[in-house]
């Protein structure tokens, strides 16, 4: 084998089935947290461009990277709960922080480093004014942490590198409520938060809102040869994860979608839905103002709530509107029924 970095513009210019001949499981088998990747053989390679460039956007296999994606994106983890003394209710989470591969997309796997084994982590949910409990524990090679967005006490804000084997109880009160995110904090931050060590973590306002399907979308992208630019970009962690199976919904009922941006490596990320508007409320909090659009634009860290009806029947298709990041992964369908 002849060692060989795999940009992003080579990802694309052969396809997902030339990035496959490049690498396949041996190509992330072989990739350490901090050297470059030993490439495969690529003597097998397709390089026919326009056949094979969205060979896993045609892929109809319900692989185990497609079945993580499909989970993450209506499992949401409201932890074991108490009733406290005081009428107050307590969450208590288990997290543990794990190495473990990850599929991100049919054959390349991601060395991760994951929250409960899965890029992105849970999705923590709770109501304002609840006491939340995270029993961290690292079982990882690394140091790692949890630092939560929101208002909480500064000792419990996760910057603190919590060692390999070692565990750390985060307790604070859920607020304000709208959409916050979590994420490691632990030097480099970028190696840490693109291994995987980020999520969603919702906390509900203590008048529901309006009953809706509700969905969990988190944008992230991973660098496979480690040189600080992502090959691949998706939503919930697997390439191109709803286009062959769109993510089913009723004509006229109300969509909610908890959408966040963890990418690493690029400045921005996006939201563009096809055929339709939606209403964005930023950080999910209704007294902020909104917007009517059909696009939207987030920086790391950056969340926000989608609202939306579908008023015709049909696929509606969602990507990211950078081309490049739509092409490498990030695009989808819903499916009104």
């Amino acid at each position: 084998m002849s060692e060989k970095k795999i940009s992003r513009r080579d990802v694309l210019k052969l396809g997902a089935t030339g990035a496959l001949g490049i690498a396949g499981s041996v190509y992330l088998n072989n990739v350490s947290p901090f050297t470059n990747v030993v490439q495969a053989d690529s003597g097998k390679a397709k390089h026919n461009n326009h056949a094979a460039n969205h060979t896993n956007m045609q892929d109809t296999a319900k692989t185990e990277g497609y079945k993580m994606a499909e989970r993450l994106l209506t499992e949401f983890y409201y932890g074991k709960v108490t009733k406290l003394p005081d009428g107050r209710t307590l969450r208590e989470y288990e997290v543990v922080a794990v190495d473990k591969e990850i599929e991100i997309a049919k054959g390349i796997k991601f060395p991760g480093w994951t929250y409960n084994g899965t890029i992105p982590g849970p999705t923590f949910r709770c109501t304002e004014g609840d006491i939340l409990r995270f029993h961290f524990t690292n079982k990882g090679s690394h140091p790692h942490s949890i630092h939560f967005h929101g208002i909480h006490p500064p000792e419990m804000d996760g910057i603190t590198p919590i060692a390999p084997g070692q565990s750390f109880t985060y307790e604070f009160e859920a607020k304000p409520y709208g959409l916050q995110v979590y994420h490691c904090h632990v030097l480099p931050l970028a190696r840490h938060i693109h291994k995987g060590l980020y999520g969603n973590f919702i906390i509900d306002p203590k008048t529901p809102r309006e009953h809706a399907l509700e969905l969990n979308m988190v944008m992230n992208a991973y660098d496979l040869d480690l040189d600080g630019a992502n090959e691949f970009y998706t939503v919930n962690g697997y390439a191109f994860a709803f286009m062959n199976h769109p993510i089913k919904v009723k004509k006229n009922e109300l969509v909610r979608i908890y959408l966040s941006n963890l990418t690493e490596f690029d400045l921005l990320n996006s939201f563009h839905l096809h055929a339709n508007y939606f209403t964005y409320i930023p950080t999910g909090i209704n007294e902020n103002p909104s917007q009517f659009t059909d696009t939207i634009m987030q920086c790391q860290g950056e969340r926000g709530i989608l609202e939306v009806r579908f008023p015709y029947k049909g696929k509606y298709m969602f990507h990211a509107h950078v081309s490049e990041f739509a092409e490498l992964g990030w695009m989808g369908f819903f499916e009104v029924e």
